[in-house]
């Protein structure tokens, strides 16, 4: 991304700001030609003090210059203090208010993307949040410097120089020279670090993942007593971090001695030049001091340049992936106009391919039938690609190949938004958002009443757990146990109502008591409904109206528990393994026993 590029991407933030970037420049404007009046105070006292003294004259007869100068001098401090507030203020403000516009731009514009983006391997949790973070950082600060710093600097920059050319165009060529003479060593100097920013910013991002990483698998690392490998890997990525800021830093102070000494020489020359002037006649001793002073603000900007270039590189590169995750455009949802007055909700996979991002290919030619009013299984090995239907029948993904229809309809024509109103998703792990349990809940259906958060507290089991807490429904959902939010989750699906229904392991982690608990209140909520469920549990599978087995991304049988079983197939292997996994004959036994 170039400075160009840049800008046309954050002009549109900035512009709704207008007003305060017109009392910024106004301010500036000001500011700057007040800068240059020590300058012309300095020579105006120089030269008529060296009048008086040539004329013999004392205090007395300078007591008016030295008013003068005071009233001047003291004055331009006071309207540089209002002027360096405003500025300050107004240019802080729109930082803030940029940075904000930024911030919530881009949640807004992740929260439209496909699940293909964040299963992308360059989109990590870490990395993102790496770039988002350090891309709001820095073009906000670049936004500050431009305000705050480099406008006003630059301004009294020019004027200086206007008034070089004007006192002398030869001490104002003298002056001019200097500047590209020092860009050039600051744009070598951007060259050569550029590779090794972009690496750094690689390295953050890596880093950031890593320290995610670890937070997540804690309980893992510490049960297998890795914390030192852990340790050591994350060394091994700071030491080449490490190396990579000291080689940058090393190279940023050979080039900053340089542009110091190009600014010193610039310096001398200007001494030289208006002493020369002086001794010719040309000049008055006090424009030495007069133009040694507007080279100061010349050069002002000069010895502020190399810190801003530094920032301004690291907008470049930090906002490259900033906005890339900003205009994203192709990663957006696909969403149709289709909106029915009513799902019935018959699917039909026809000849179905499918590869996740990563490449794995997950579907191969797969094909069924999902009749409304009807309970359908997926059964199969981790792996199978049970899991993959339930995201393409959600639109959370398209097919690369084959059709997915809905009633009769292509899935993609649908209102995607509508489509997800009326289907139910349950998986193995819900997430648990950060707030109270009825704020969980209230999240399948933000209208719903009190009474009817309870009432879908009471059909998941939860509801008299909930109330022996100290603050029953306002106590923090994530402070339950994974089999408690687990129920929270349920409780959502059962609030939301939809007539479809997606059960992706949704006992997996409750216990045998409360697995039956949710049992029955699944089998009440699945009548008159689509339901879908992926199940490793035979007394879930086992009534269902139709089963489908998949291996290897493939279906391999269809029909009822009866008619598969008997093929002595995949689902009779499965089937059967799961039966000798619970000790059937001994529990059977038992039972009988008791009987």
């Amino acid at each position: 991304m170039n400075l160009y590029s840049l800008f046309k991407n954050l002009y549109p933030y900035i512009r709704p700001y207008r007003l305060l970037i017109t009392g910024t420049l106004f301010l500036t404007l000001v500011g700057s030609l007040a800068a240059q009046v020590n300058a012309l105070v300095l020579q105006y006292t120089v030269d008529e003090v060296n009048k008086l003294v040539e004329a013999g004259k004392g205090v007395t007869e300078g007591l008016g210059i030295l008013m003068f100068i005071s009233f001047v001098l003291l004055g331009k401090e006071v309207l540089t203090a209002f002027i360096t507030f405003g500025q300050r203020y107004f240019g802080e403000r729109l930082r803030i208010m940029v940075s904000k516009d930024l911030a919530q731009s881009v949640i807004e514009k992740i929260l439209t993307y496909r699940m293909a983006f964040y299963t992308s391997g360059d989109n990590e949790t870490g990395k993102l949040q790496t770039r988002i973070d350090r891309g709001v950082e820095s073009l906000t600060r670049m936004v500050q410097n431009f305000f705050i710093d480099i406008l006003p600097l630059l301004t009294s920059s020019v004027i200086a120089l206007i008034l070089m050319f004007n006192a002398n165009l030869y001490v104002g060529l003298t002056a001019l020279c200097i500047i590209p003479v020092y860009f050039y060593i600051t744009y070598r100097e951007a060259r050569k670090l550029k590779g090794w920013r972009i690496q750094r910013r690689k390295y953050r991002e890596i880093k950031s993942q890593g320290i995610m990483s670890i937070i997540e698998s804690i309980n893992v690392i510490k049960s297998f007593n890795r914390e030192n490998i852990e340790a050591d890997k994350q060394l091994d990525l700071q030491k080449q971090l490490t190396d990579n800021q000291m080689q940058t830093r090393k190279v940023g102070f050979l080039f900053d001695g340089l542009k110091s000494f190009v600014e010193q020489i610039g310096v001398v020359f200007i001494i030289i030049l208006t002493a020369y002037l002086v001794l010719n006649g040309q000049m008055t001793i006090g424009a030495i001091m007069f133009h040694i002073m507007l080279f100061s603000n010349v050069s002002a900007p000069i010895r502020q340049l190399h810190r801003i270039y530094d920032e301004m590189n690291d907008a470049l590169i930090y906002s490259e992936g900033f906005f890339e995750i900003l205009n994203a455009e192709e990663e957006t949802e696909q969403s149709g106009s289709y909106r029915p007055e009513t799902i019935h909700g018959t699917f039909e996979i026809r000849h179905v391919d499918f590869t996740y991002p990563n490449g794995i290919n997950a579907l191969h030619d797969v094909s069924m039938t999902i009749k409304s009013d009807k309970i359908t299984a997926l059964v199969g090995l981790s792996g199978a690609g049970k899991s993959t239907v339930v995201n393409l029948l959600d639109k959370f993904y398209q097919p690369d190949s084959g059709v997915i229809l809905l009633d009769g309809v292509d899935l993609r024509e649908y209102d995607t938004r509508y489509l997800r109103d009326h289907i139910g998703l349950v998986l193995q792990k819900n997430h648990i958002f950060n707030g109270t349990i009825e704020e969980n809940i209230r999240y399948g259906y933000p209208d719903a009443t009190f009474d009817e958060v309870a009432e879908a507290a009471r059909k998941a089991y939860i509801y008299d757990q909930i109330m022996a807490l100290p603050k029953q429904f306002s106590s923090r959902a994530t402070m339950l146990s994974g089999g408690q939010q687990q129920r929270i989750a349920i409780a959502r699906m059962f609030l939301k109502n939809p007539p479809i229904i997606f059960l992706d392991e949704p006992t997996a982690s409750l216990d045998a008591i409360a697995t039956e608990q949710i049992k029955n209140s699944l089998d009440a909520i699945k009548r008159n409904r689509t339901v879908i469920m992926i199940s490793h549990s035979i007394s879930q599978i086992i009534d269902s109206d139709v089963i489908y087995t998949l291996k290897e991304g493939r279906v391999m049988e269809h029909g009822t528990h009866e008619e598969i079983y008997h093929q002595n197939g995949v689902y009779h292997d499965i089937f059967d393994a799961s039966a000798r996994s619970l000790n059937i004959e001994k529990i059977a036994k038992t039972m009988e026993e008791k009987e």
